[in-house]
């Protein structure tokens, strides 16, 4: 059975979330209103579209933080986002913790490893 379901990660920085977005190749479309999953149309203040997929993801406004929403029956929200969102969660994890560095005028590295992503922040 088809439902909407949430993704464990609390969004406070949109263009940190559009360039995890970007970087797996996906397209977040600020002020867009509504996302499609299989029941029809979620009501959200922004969506991610997901290249081929036939539903979307929905940021959903809660008590100051964005709630992703989205609908997993399509196979291929999950193959883009990872298991739980957790290729999207590390993508947005990296990108707010390069902002915050950079905004301090910090030096990041990034390196891909076998377990995942390692950053070096450096004066």
């Amino acid at each position: 059975m088809s439902h909407i379901a949430k993704i464990e990660l609390e969004v406070t920085d949109l263009d940190a979330l559009s360039q995890a977005c970007k970087h797996i190749g996906l397209n977040l479309v600020r002020g867009k209103t509504s996302f499609k999953w299989y029941n029809g149309n979620g009501k959200c203040e922004h969506a991610i579209e997901v290249p081929g997929a036939s539903y979307e993801i929905g940021l959903v406004l809660k008590e100051g933080k964005y709630e992703l929403q989205t609908d997993f029956w399509d196979n291929k929200i999950e193959a883009a986002i990872g298991k739980n969102g957790g290729f999207l969660k590390q993508r947005y994890a990296v990108e707010r913790t390069r902002s915050e560095a950079k905004r301090k005028g910090y030096r990041v590295i990034e390196k891909q490893t076998e377990n995942g992503i390692r950053l070096h922040v450096r004066m």
